[in-house]
């Protein structure tokens, strides 16, 4: 859908659009862009579904393609294909087929990642299964397997390197406390004890570390490239070894975002990334504590890419939710409908909230399930996030929404934190959830483009 001009707001900088679009003729800097890449978008039947020829714009922006997602066999702890239909020669051949685009593109390095979130067990009701990748840990032999089976992969199929984005115990979520919350917290904790998501941390730390270690000396002689992803809401001074980590890997990406999740926090919607801590919330609710827990571990700032998402997260919100849509919002459910799009449980596209906001399909719906939402820039210097809501109405029967998201302009205001502190750059996840047709504003990759213009200027 096309949304008017006169609602493209996007000030990147003292610039004008013009000189904004024109910028993608400038070459690259030293920065990298890693751009992540879900090869099930290929294979989905909405427009959330992304051919070869609609990656490919990518290129132009990033510096490393992620393909995402191989996994790991839970008997051997061998890294296979989780769809060999669409990623093996035998079937669509799509390893292949991304890897040729280099030949256009030389300047990109194209990676494989393994794990992420996609590597689940039908049988758990498609739960993260971290207990197979500690299990991996705990074998050498098995190391020994993966290791291989990752060099025999890359080597086939003309990948660049391995990304390796391990499926730690994520923390258990938690909530905003008042004052007389968290005293209360700190005495039932007092009894109760804490909540350890993994007794052997130290043990699989020490294991990761050899696993990383065995990994790039098997890669070193062809020259692959290793990197290390941080999922959201792991701990990284629980699962990695900070400082021995800078010894093998070539980047890490710290997904610093999710903090909070309608999967997670399904009765307290709140912003789901903001750059620095927020008043009332835990300090580690935000990039900022993140990056600055790397970088206080004596990790190079050259090495670490700070993690952007292009989507938004969505709450129902009741009549109990109030009208405010200040958050944190209490009283919400994670039962918001799936995007049309995407068709993903909490989760919209970019593009599927941008649609929401006013535009000229919406502008003359005035109430109601339809109307647009209201747009709310949780503070003027952008150090929090931003998010858009229209409250409930128990007297007409319709259910309210609250999204807090990411945008071009809240990414590139991310960006723009990430050369201040001189960091590597920036890993954007991911691309199939960026407008890559361009149906909002006009132009494909928004996000991306916002993020690539930032990191240049």
């Amino acid at each position: 859908m096309q949304i008017s001009s006169v609602f493209i707001l996007i000030s990147i900088c003292s610039c004008t659009w013009a000189q904004y679009r024109s910028s993608i003729s400038i070459p690259p800097t030293e920065k990298r862009l890693v751009c992540y890449y879900d090869s099930a978008s290929s294979v989905k039947e909405t427009l959330a579904k992304m051919f070869i020829d609609e990656l490919e714009p990518a290129f132009q922006f990033c510096t490393h393609i992620i393909y995402g997602f191989a996994g790991i066999e839970r008997d051997t702890f061998k890294a296979k294909s989780l769809n060999e239909n669409l990623d093996l020669d035998l079937g669509k051949g799509l390893y292949r087929k991304v890897n040729r685009l280099k030949r256009k593109y030389p300047h990109v390095k194209v990676m494989l990642s393994v794990g992420g979130d996609r590597d689940v067990d039908a049988s758990n009701g498609g739960k993260e299964v971290s207990n197979k990748y500690l299990e991996l840990l705990e074998s050498a032999i098995g190391r020994q397997r993966f290791i291989r089976s990752i060099y025999a992969t890359l080597k086939s199929y003309g990948f660049d390197g391995v990304d390796v984005a391990f499926q730690f115990p994520k923390n258990k979520p938690k909530k905003v406390h008042g004052v007389f919350g968290s005293i209360w917290k700190r005495i039932k904790k007092t009894f109760s004890g804490s909540f350890d998501v993994d007794p052997n941390s130290e043990k699989h730390k020490e294991q990761f570390s050899s696993l990383i270690r065995e990994l790039k000396t098997e890669l070193r002689t062809d020259n692959y490239s290793l990197s290390v992803t941080v999922l959201p809401n792991v701990n990284s001074t629980k699962f990695f070894d900070i400082s021995l980590l800078d010894s093998y890997v070539d980047f890490i990406n710290l997904a610093a975002f999710d903090f909070y999740t309608p999967e997670r926090n399904p009765q307290e919607a709140d912003i789901t990334a903001p750059l620095y801590p927020m008043s009332g919330r835990k300090p580690e609710f935000s990039i900022d504590f993140v990056v600055q827990t790397w970088l206080s571990k004596g990790f190079p700032s050259s090495k670490i890419n700070l993690g952007i998402s292009t989507y938004g997260r969505p709450w129902k919100m009741s009549a109990d939710s109030g009208k405010s849509g200040v958050p944190p919002i209490a009283n919400v459910e994670n039962e918001a409908a799936k995007g049309e799009n995407t068709q993903i449980q909490g989760l919209y596209s970019w593009q599927e909230v941008c649609g929401m906001l006013p535009n000229a399909n919406n502008m003359y719906i005035k109430e109601g399930p339809n109307a647009p939402l209201t747009k709310v820039m949780a503070d003027p210097a952008r150090r929090s996030g931003v998010y858009a809501y229209r409250a409930a109405d128990k007297k007409k029967n319709f259910d309210g929404l609250w999204i807090s998201y990411e945008d071009p302009e809240t990414a590139a205001a991310k960006a723009a934190y990430s050369k201040n502190l001189n960091l590597g750059g920036v890993a954007l996840y991911n691309l199939e959830f960026d407008d890559f047709r361009g149906l909002c504003m006009g132009e494909k990759y928004p996000i991306l483009r916002a993020i690539k213009y930032r990191l240049l200027h």
